[in-house]
């Protein structure tokens, strides 16, 4: 297997992987910048201001996030995973597909650690942050809060193929499929690096104030894989963190929801208390059901004649 990425260094499997997301970002970017005012006649800032007037430019801004995910995640981490291996679904965690049982523990484990994001995101609102930051920030959201307008349910059906599922598969390939993995062979250290993957995962959000929900969702995403070694399950779980948003606000902006899913409602500390054990237990019985990949090399021995080497991993 002459001439692929397994056999080279971790640092530069590092590099590799952190220049193709860097070159096809300022590739998305170049591009960007470019056919923007050929198409519109307008710069994306413009646009990005006239899109809580114009619909037909908010249709266009749902079309720049759907080429940013393609492009900044999903594609880095697909041809990194070719040129892996020869097998890249298997280094990538995507064969075999999921049983039943295992979707549905991945799924309920992941609603187990909404009530500590939900606590740690109202802590996280205190955080001071200058001005500039908090007004960036509340442009995002009211950005957000217009791309997710949905008068029809052919708008919702929309919103769940831009928001919930194309970002949930670029990313998790990405970060838990990709980065996770290497981060855990640089440190060897299983768990520090589901933490240090889920700190970046939520840096790259560019959210200050929505950046601890994050690490505890990127967290729970990090879990569900490297207990289970699947990553569809991650997938699954991270369509339905986004999915559920999205349907719930449909639903509020519909009249069918009194609470409207885009503002923070406290968490009662007891809440919090008995999900935590609850969902250890979930992840315990993820475990039980799952035979997951390792994901540390395993010690490298020689034979006696020093030529081969036995105990390696074929999917790391």
């Amino acid at each position: 297997m002459t001439g692929y990425l397994k056999q080279s260094s971790t640092l530069l499997q590092f590099v590799t992987f952190l220049g193709f997301f860097f070159g096809f970002f300022a590739l998305y970017i170049a591009a960007l910048q470019t056919i923007t005012p050929a198409m519109t006649g307008q710069s994306l800032e413009a646009i990005q201001s006239g899109a809580f007037n114009d619909p037909n430019l908010i249709g266009y801004l749902k079309i720049t996030q759907f080429f940013y995910t393609i492009v900044a995640f999903f594609v880095p981490a697909a041809l990194f995973a070719y040129l892996w291996q020869p097998y890249p679904a298997t280094y990538l965690g995507l064969k075999p597909a999921p049983k039943g049982i295992q979707i549905v523990i991945a799924l309920f484990a992941m609603y187990g650690v909404l009530p500590l994001a939900g606590l740690l995101g109202e802590w996280n609102e205190t955080w001071p942050i200058s001005q500039s930051a908090k007004d960036m920030q509340t442009m995002a959201e009211k950005l957000l809060a217009v791309m997710l307008r949905m008068p029809t349910i052919k708008d919702l059906f929309i919103n769940l193929v831009l928001v919930a599922i194309i970002p949930a598969i670029g990313e998790e390939l990405f970060f838990r499929g990709v980065l996770q993995r290497l981060v855990i062979k640089a440190t060897r250290k299983v768990w520090l690096s589901v933490f240090i993957t889920s700190i970046l995962f939520s840096a790259i959000h560019g959210e200050v104030l929505g950046f601890m929900p994050r690490v505890v969702l990127g967290f729970g995403l990090g879990a569900i894989y490297v207990i289970s070694g699947n990553l569809w399950l991650s997938i699954l779980a991270h369509i339905l963190n986004n999915g559920s948003q999205v349907v719930m606000l449909y639903l509020f902006q519909h009249g069918m929801m009194k609470d409207d899913p885009m503002k923070d409602t406290p968490v009662a500390w007891y809440y919090v208390a008995l999900s935590i054990p609850v969902t250890i237990a979930l992840f315990w019985a993820l475990s039980k059901k799952s035979t997951p990949m390792s994901m540390i090399d395993p010690v490298e021995e020689k034979k006696k004649d020093g030529a081969d080497e036995i105990g390696m991993d074929e999917n790391l």
